[in-house]
């Protein structure tokens, strides 16, 4: 996924899709956000998001900036706050 990219539907209607992309097999696909997850750490370094791949089964996991952050959580992405051990 170079980026997120949400498709919101109405109320009523289809949930919210996430579209992706698999760096291993290079497919593209839509997921629903039940299929995602995102974990909001203390820097940029350990905020990223993780899915697998419904082609390969790849475990994916990529950095997750601002932007994703609020479309993931905004479509119902189930988020983890890492703390930290300091």
């Amino acid at each position: 996924m170079q980026g997120a990219s949400a498709i919101a539907a109405a109320p009523g209607q289809a949930p919210v899709v996430f579209r992706a992309a698999c760096p291993d097999c290079r497919a593209r696909f839509e997921l629903a956000a039940g299929a995602l997850r995102l974990a909001i750490g203390a820097s940029r370094r350990t905020t990223f998001y993780s899915f697998t791949c419904p082609e390969c089964g790849a475990a994916v996991r990529k950095p997750a900036g601002e932007r994703i952050v609020e479309l993931l959580t905004g479509g119902g992405v189930r988020t983890l706050r890492l703390h930290s051990t300091v």
